[in-house]
């Protein structure tokens, strides 16, 4: 089936089938995410990152005070 076949079929479809596909769609990319390549670049600043996390030299926040954070800045 081509794209434009697909994008008519799901265009036919209701709200909760939509959202259904798109969790089975996210489902089978989370499935396969070993397969997702990962630039040189990245895994460098990663393992900068962590390296750094375990000299002890990154300032850690936990997610609540994070999550306060954002939802005090964007008010």
């Amino acid at each position: 089936m081509r794209p434009d076949q697909i994008k008519d079929e799901i265009s036919r479809l209701e709200l909760s089938e939509k959202l259904l596909l798109v969790e089975d769609i996210w489902d089978a990319i989370a499935a396969g995410n070993s397969e997702i390549p990962l630039p040189e670049w990245q895994k460098q600043e990663l393992k900068k990152r962590y390296e750094e996390y375990k000299e002890g030299k990154l300032e850690l926040h936990d997610w609540k005070s994070v999550h306060e954070g954002l939802r005090e800045k964007f008010k």
